[in-house]
C-alpha cells in the first residue's frame, strides 16, 4: 500500500502524545513493506523558524534538506517526510498527494479546522481514514469545544474512522452517528523499558500543565503540600498565565520537555495525570507504568482503559463549557469549575509516606502496563486499511449529515433514533436482531465466544426464535476489529447497541463470564434510566460480589493459560493442539479472561428483575454456595438450578437444561 499522512502538527520531534502515536503508526506501517510519507508543519512560518528547525533535526542526527516552496525533507525509519515551514499547508498537502497518488491518506483529530481532511476528501483515488485521538477536537457531542454540523459531515464522508479507544469510538458512534472501531493505534516504540520507578524519586510530576490538563489540581496539591517537591514540564498547551502561576510556587520545579522519557522518568516518584477532560487515553500514563512509575489519574474519559486495572483513578469536576476564543497556545479556552483535592491529597500523601504500598502500585503498574505493551501492533489497523480498499471508495457528499443529539426536540431526536438503529452498529453486535420483532434474549458467551455458540439451541427449543446472541469484536465476522478487554468500555459499547431495541420485553442469558456482562450491563441499564430486562439467566458464574474488593492476579503466558482453560471440565479435548485454531482464537480469548480476571464489583441496589442462576453439578470452580449469592442482587424472584456436567454442561445443550430455560425465559421475560 502507498499510505500519506496528513499531519497539521510538527511529525518529529514530537512532544504530543497524538503526533508521536502519528509516528509511530507510520513507521510500524513501513516496516511492514508499506510505501508511506508524511506531510507535516512546524509551529511558526517563516525562514528564521525553518533554519532553527534544520539545526535541531541536525543536533539529532537526521540529514535533512530544503526542497522548493520552503519545504524541509528527511527521511526517518522508512517513512519520507516534507514539513511545511511556509506557505499554505493545504495547498503543500495537495501537491504531495498528487504527486505520490497515495491508495490510503490517514489524517486525525490534530487538525480540528479540517484543512487537511478536507484537501483529502478532494483526492480522486485515495481513501480517506480519519483517526480520532481526542474527543475535544471532534466537532460533535458534549466534549467538543466548537460543535459544528459542516465538520461532522465531513468526518462523516471519510471512509472509515477509527478511534485511540473505546471510550472515544462509543463516543464517536453515540454522539457522531458514524461506524467508528477502536484498534490499537497508539503503538509503542521498540525497546527494552527500564524500571525507573524509585519511592525517594525527586519530584510529584505533571507534563504539560495548562487547564484542560489538571493545573489547578496541582497548584492546589502544591500550595497544601509545601514539603513536597513538584515538577512541571510545560508543552503544547501551557500559556503564560500558567507559566507565571508555577513560577510563584517555590515547591514546584518547571523542567524542559524530552524526547527520551526516560530522562523524566528516572526523577519522577508519582506521575500526576488529573486531566480535567474527557482524556481519550494517554500515552503518558502507560509509558510511565511500563517504567514502574506509579500514576494517579481522573477518573474520565479513556483514562481508566490506560490505567489497566491499576490503582488510583481519581474524581475530578470535569470541563463542561468552553468560550467561543482560543488562548495562545490557540487551545480552546475552558471554563474550570472548582476542584475538591482532597482525594488527590490523601492518596500522594498515602503513596510518599508508605514505601511498600509504593512499590506494590509500581511493581503492579509496571507489570500491567509491560503485558499490554506486549499484546499490541500495527497489524489489527492494517487490516483495516486493507478492508477499507477492498470496498468502493465513498463518494464525497454522499453521506447524510445527522445533528447531535443534545441539540434536538423531542421529536427530531427520535427520528434520529430510528435512522441510528438502521445503520451497522447494532447489528454488528447482535446479528440478525431485525428479524425478532417480539421479545428478545440478549445471549452473552463465555470468554473467547461467539455468537454461533449458541446456534445449536435452535434444533432443540421453539423459543430460540427470540434469541439474539452478541457478537463482540475480535471474533467471527468481526476478526478484524480489536477486542474489549475491559468491563466497563464493554457495557458501555453494549448499552449504546442495545439502546434502540429496548421495545419490546427482554432478557439476559449469559454464560460464565457473560453472566458478569449481562449483570453489568442491566446496571448501566438502570443507570441510564433505560428499560430492564424482565430476567437476567446467569450461567457457570459466580455471584459479582465474589469479586468484592477483588485485587486482579499477574495475567498468565499463553501457555498457562490454555492449560487453565483445558482443567475446565467439558473443554473439547485437544482444542489447543492446532496451531491455526489457537491463532484464530486466542485474541480474542485473551482479551476476555483478562477482562474478566480484572473485574471488580462495586456496590449498588440489587436489581428488580428475576435472577435465574445455573451452574454444572461437577463444575469445581462454580459451586451451590457461590450459586445461591446471585439471590443477594435482586429484589425479584430467584431460582437456582443445577445440571449434569462440569463448566460447559450446556454443551451441547441437553434436553433439560432447554426445557430450564424455556420455563424461565418464558415464565419471566415474555
Amino acid at each position: 500500500m502507498r499510505i500519506l499522512l496528513a499531519q497539521n502538527s510538527l511529525y518529529f520531534p514530537a512532544h504530543g502524545g497524538g503526533d508521536k502515536s502519528n509516528r509511530l503508526l507510520m513507521e510500524a506501517l513501513a516496516a511492514r513493506g508499506h510505501v508511506c510519507r508524511a506531510v507535516a508543519r512546524i509551529a511558526g512560518f517563516g525562514v528564521r523558524q525553518r533554519e532553527a528547525y534544520l539545526a535541531e533535526l541536525a543536533g539529532r542526527a537526521v540529514e535533512a534538506r530544503t526542497a522548493a516552496g520552503g519545504l524541509v525533507e528527511f527521511e526517518r525509519r522508512g517513512v519520507e517526510v516534507s514539513v511545511v515551514t511556509e506557505g499554505n499547508s493545504r495547498a503543500h498537502f495537495a501537491g504531495a498527494a498528487a504527486a505520490f497518488h497515495p491508495d490510503v491518506i490517514l489524517t486525525s483529530t490534530d487538525d480540528p479546522a479540517q484543512l487537511l481532511l478536507g484537501a483529502a476528501l478532494d483526492d480522486p483515488g485515495a481513501r480517506v481514514v480519519y483517526l480520532v485521538r481526542a474527543t475535544v477536537a471532534v466537532p460533535f457531542g458534549p466534549d467538543c469545544a466548537f460543535p459544528s454540523e459542516a465538520k461532522s459531515a465531513r468526518v462523516r464522508q471519510a471512509d472509515r474512522v477509527v478511534c485511540v479507544s473505546e471510550y472515544v469510538a462509543g463516543y464517536t458512534r453515540r454522539y457522531g452517528g458514524m461506524d467508528a472501531v477502536h484498534v490499537p493505534i497508539s503503538l509503542l516504540e521498540s525497546e527494552v523499558w527500564p524500571d525507573l520507578g524509585r519511592f525517594d524519586g525527586e519530584f510529584v510530576t505533571l507534563v504539560n500543565p495548562c487547564a484542560v490538563k489538571g493545573i489547578a489540581i496541582l497548584l492546589g496539591l502544591a500550595d497544601s503540600m509545601p514539603e513536597t517537591a513538584f515538577a512541571a514540564v510545560p508543552t503544547w498547551g501551557t500559556t503564560r498565565e500558567d507559566r507565571a502561576a508555577l513560577a510563584r510556587r517555590p515547591n514546584i520545579a518547571v523542567l524542559d520537555p524530552v524526547d527520551d522519557i526516560n530522562r523524566l522518568l528516572e526523577r519522577t516518584r508519582v506521575l500526576l495525570v488529573p486531566s480535567l477532560w474527557a482524556e481519550a487515553r494517554s500515552r503518558m500514563v502507560l509509558e510511565a507504568m511500563a517504567r514502574g512509575v506509579p500514576v494517579m489519574a481522573s477518573a474520565v474519559g479513556g483514562l481508566e482503559e490506560a490505567k489497566l486495572g491499576v490503582p488510583y483513578l481519581l474524581p475530578v469536576t470535569p470541563i463542561e463549557k468552553y468560550a467561543a476564543e482560543l488562548d495562545d497556545r490557540m487551545v480552546p479556552v475552558a471554563q474550570v469549575p472548582p476542584q475538591d483535592i482532597a482525594p488527590w491529597r490523601e492518596t500522594l500523601r498515602h503513596l510518599l509516606t508508605d514505601q511498600a504500598h509504593w512499590s506494590r502500585i509500581a511493581r503492579d503498574s509496571r507489570a500491567a502496563a509491560l503485558a499490554y505493551a506486549g499484546s499490541i501492533s500495527v497489524g489489527p489497523f492494517e487490516r483495516i486499511l486493507e478492508q477499507v480498499l477492498a470496498e468502493p471508495k465513498r463518494a464525497t457528499g454522499s453521506v447524510r449529515s445527522t445533528t447531535t443529539a443534545a441539540a434536538l426536540s423531542v421529536e427530531k431526536r427520535q427520528l434520529l433514533a430510528l435512522r441510528l438503529r438502521r445503520q451497522a452498529p447494532a447489528a454488528a453486535w447482535f446479528p440478525g436482531i431485525e428479524r425478532v420483532d417480539g421479545p428478545r434474549l440478549f445471549c452473552f458467551p463465555h470468554a473467547g465466544g461467539g455468537a454461533s455458540g449458541f446456534a445449536a439451541w435452535a434444533s432443540g427449543w421453539s423459543g430460540a426464535r427470540t434469541i439474539c446472541p452478541v457478537r463482540l469484536p475480535g471474533r467471527e465476522s468481526r476478526q478484524i476489529e480489536a477486542p474489549i478487554g475491559r468491563m466497563p468500555a464493554l457495557v458501555t459499547a453494549l448499552a449504546d447497541a442495545l439502546a434502540g431495541y429496548l421495545d419490546q420485553p427482554f432478557g439476559f442469558f449469559g454464560h460464565s463470564m457473560g453472566a458478569a456482562v449481562g449483570f453489568e450491563l442491566a446496571r448501566e441499564l438502570r443507570r441510564r434510566g433505560l428499560t430492564q430486562p424482565r430476567v437476567l439467566i446467569a450461567s457457570g458464574a459466580r455471584a459479582p460480589q465474589f469479586r468484592r474488593g477483588h485485587v486482579p492476579p499477574p495475567d498468565p503466558t499463553d501457555e498457562q493459560l490454555l492449560a487453565e482453560l483445558g482443567r475446565l471440565e467439558g473443554t473439547p479435548p485437544g482444542l489447543w493442539e492446532n496451531g491455526a485454531t489457537r491463532a484464530v482464537l486466542l485474541p480474542a480469548l485473551r482479551a476476555d479472561t483478562g477482562l474478566y480476571r480484572r473485574y471488580v464489583y462495586s456496590e449498588e441496589a440489587p436489581l428488580d428483575c428475576a435472577i435465574c442462576a445455573y451452574g454444572g453439578a461437577a463444575d469445581a470452580n462454580v459451586g451451590e454456595a457461590h450459586l445461591s449469592a446471585w439471590r443477594e442482587q435482586t429484589t425479584g424472584p430467584f431460582r437456582l438450578r443445577r445440571f449434569e456436567g462440569g463448566h460447559f454442561y450446556l454443551q451441547p445443550p441437553s434436553a433439560e437444561f432447554l426445557a430450564a430455560l424455556a420455563e424461565d425465559w418464558e415464565g419471566n421475560g415474555r
